[in-house]
């Protein structure tokens, strides 16, 4: 019988290792980079930012001679902006990428408003309540609990869920976190006013970005590729990617994971030796890398995944070995003294040691440069 003309033929095998290190050196993980704060923001499509201080530890892990100051100038400044983007999650992104991913990413902050308040929005106007709730913020900006309050004050919505009158309206407008959220050190609750309103634009309308989600996944892989469709999606929170996948695969490149899965890439992206050697690594809390793949074993076995992400949505800060995750680490601070704790998964060769302590030093004067003392504990193996 006669081969098949239109079979596809199985692309070349990429090891777990091999997409590690892609991983890794797109992410700016193998070698710090001299590069803007800007710019490794819009290579890496933001960062996750749920809490104010990771997306600075996540910069210093991956730029040479980065400051506190750079980042919260461009917050100040309004070149930066935290909105919630991908996977319906707070993420810094530019100004830019703000006005350009929003609209597209709509899809995903209804779909997840739907499976939590599913039950809540049925014969809610919530054209009306989005437009009485960005009147508000546009007013001045507010937190989530004094638009609640005020919106309950009509009698249209005084019996809704307080939480479900916040959620539609940060679905239905693009509302962005002001300083000093976000600034490093600052807390308090985040107040939010529109994203038309602090930038003085509407969205999409910035033509020096391609806001088609062909672009997006062009970006998605050369920040995280090489990358399946769930993994894109996972990544997005968007889906349906197949279909897109088909009309880019003539511009992809195409390979095979372990599984025999295939996986995407573009034609000129990095693929590092996997027995490349890399260093210690200490990563923030909600790193993006350990949270943009569907199949996270790249970077972090299923039993440590367990132990990071916990069952209420913190993702722990991590430390690599080898390029992957063998451990969690913290601050903590009690008078002038900061530690640096580390709680290994499994035992540490004295090069490890060496090598995250000598890390941890630099870890230390980055992020508690004003304490006078400085300690590092690396704890027994948990396991």
């Amino acid at each position: 019988m006669s081969a098949n003309p239109f079979q596809v033929e199985p692309g070349p095998v990429l090891s777990k290792r091999s997409l590690n290190r892609a991983l890794l050196e797109r992410q700016m993980l193998i070698q710090r980079k001299q590069m803007s704060a800007l710019e490794a923001i819009e290579h890496l499509v933001g960062l996750q930012a749920q809490a104010p201080n990771p997306p600075y530890i996540g910069l210093w892990a991956r730029l040479a001679d980065f400051q506190q100051a750079e980042l919260s100038k461009l917050i100040q400044s309004r070149q930066a902006v935290r909105i919630a983007l991908m996977r319906s999650t707070i993420h810094l992104v530019s100004s830019r990428d703000c006005l350009a991913l929003r609209p597209l990413l709509q899809p995903v902050l209804e779909r997840g408003l739907r499976g939590s308040y599913g039950k809540h929005l049925t014969a809610i106007d919530q054209e009306a309540l989005s437009a009485a709730g960005r009147a508000l913020v546009e007013e001045r900006p507010r937190t989530f609990q004094e638009i609640s309050a005020l919106l309950a004050e009509d009698e249209r919505w005084r019996d809704l869920d307080p939480s479900a009158i916040a959620n539609i309206v940060r679905t239905h407008i693009p509302l962005v976190q002001v300083p000093p959220r976000g600034l490093w050190g600052e807390s308090g609750q985040a107040a939010h006013t529109s994203a038309e309103t602090w930038l003085g634009t509407g969205l999409s309308v910035d033509c020096s970005v391609d806001s088609s989600i062909e672009t997006i996944i062009e970006r998605y892989l050369a920040a995280f590729g090489p990358a399946t469709v769930q993994d894109m999606q996972a990544w997005s929170g968007l889906t349906k990617l197949n279909g897109v996948i088909s009309l880019m695969r003539p511009r992809l490149r195409i390979f095979r994971d372990e599984h025999g899965k295939e996986v995407f890439d573009l034609p000129d992206a990095p693929l590092p030796d996997p027995d490349a050697p890399i260093s210690a690594k200490f990563m923030a809390e909600f790193d993006n890398a350990l949270l943009s793949h569907a199949d996270r074993s790249r970077i972090i076995s299923e039993d440590d995944r367990k132990r990071v992400f916990t069952i209420n949505g913190i993702i722990r800060s991590t430390f690599l070995i080898d390029g992957f995750v063998q451990g969690m680490w913290k601050i903590t601070k009690e008078r002038d003294t900061a530690t640096l704790v580390i709680d290994p998964f499994r035992p540490l060769s004295k090069k490890d040691k060496t090598e995250l302590a000598a890390e941890g030093v630099n870890l230390l004067t980055f992020a508690a440069g004003e304490f006078a003392v400085h300690n590092i504990r690396i704890n027994e193996p948990l396991s």
